[in-house]
């Protein structure tokens, strides 16, 4: 279940205020300046940051990877 686009483009990163990527087909939303994965669960966004998910550079390298070659865009410019 997607996010509905009028919710992706108020969305923020509840600990630096600044935009996220959406991947729909992992089901996450992802702050790269802070390396944070938020779950997305039936379709609402789960943005507590106790629940936020810290990634390795590894992972942040893959999913900035699948980023860029789906050109997505942030939640708001």
């Amino acid at each position: 279940m997607s996010i509905d686009r009028a919710l992706l483009d108020i969305l923020a990163c509840p600990q630096d205020k600044g935009a996220l990527y959406y991947l729909e087909a992992e089901s996450f939303l992802y702050n790269p300046r802070l390396h944070l994965r938020y779950s997305v669960r039936d379709g609402i966004p789960v943005m507590l940051i106790n629940e936020a998910e810290t990634v390795n550079a590894a992972e942040n390298d893959r999913i900035m990877g699948l980023v860029a070659s789906g050109g997505l865009k942030p939640t708001f410019g």
